[in-house]
């Protein structure tokens, strides 16, 4: 496990309370404290910094952690290198929402980015003489999916979109992302996934589709916050 000690940083701080070696991190505050308060045990709050909640508990006798990471590459590769970096984290699985851009997939539906193509310039700055591809820790990967199964929970397992835009001014993109296979779009992935390869640890997204982006679908803001369970419990398991 990992000790906070007295370990601090401008966004995070948890005055001694300890952040575990397994987190999840889902984009919306509420949705941490959610989980904190739905299914982990002896919860201590360990960050308020920014209304960025973040909780430390028990799950089936296991040390875990949940905290918000907030929207975008920036902000998730913020808060996930200073959970690696200075508070020694060494599993980070995003719990988050998506929109999906292919006719197979519905709402409610779960997906594991295997991959995660981006639009993004954050790998700029590891100056690498070529294209880097964003892959998910395969460790991680295998054992969520051995977890679905038991819970007979269908997933989709393959690549999504890490976008810098919400809003496109070029409204035939995700055509053009879907047409290479791309299952759905969200925008922390690719961050993630870099930050915990540079470090040497082990990342994993799990998306609910909370949008059909071409069939104009969607779930409401409360449901996003509380009923996506499925990938809550499958993500809690890996702890």
């Amino acid at each position: 496990m990992s000790t906070t000690e007295l370990k601090e940083t401008p966004h995070i701080k948890p005055n001694g309370v300890e952040i575990a070696e397994t987190i999840l991190l889902p984009g919306d505050p509420l949705r941490a404290k959610f989980i904190a308060e739905t299914y982990l045990e002896d919860v201590v709050q360990f960050n308020d910094v920014r209304n960025m909640f973040g909780y430390t508990g028990t799950f089936k006798g296991k040390r875990i952690s949940v905290m918000g990471t907030g929207m975008g590459t920036p902000s998730m590769s913020l808060y996930s290198w200073e959970l690696i970096h200075i508070f020694g984290v060494k599993n980070l699985i995003r719990i988050g929402s998506c929109g999906a851009i292919q006719d197979q997939l519905n709402l409610y539906d779960i997906v594991f980015a295997m991959g995660a193509s981006t639009d993004s310039n954050y790998v700029q700055q590891y100056n690498l003489p070529g294209q880097y591809s964003n892959i998910a820790s395969f460790s991680l990967l295998e054992k969520a999916k051995k977890v679905a199964d038991e819970k007979g929970l269908p997933v989709h397992v393959g690549n999504v979109l890490s976008s810098d835009f919400f809003y496109n001014a070029d409204q035939t993109a995700l055509e053009k992302w879907s047409k290479m296979g791309i299952l759905c779009a969200e925008m922390e992935t690719a961050g993630l996934y870099m930050n915990a390869a540079h470090a040497g640890v082990n990342a994993l997204t799990i998306l609910t589709v909370s949008d059909h982006i071409f069939r104009h679908e969607q779930t409401t803001t409360e449901e996003r916050q509380t009923a996506f369970t499925n990938m809550m419990e499958i993500a809690l398991e890996l702890a």
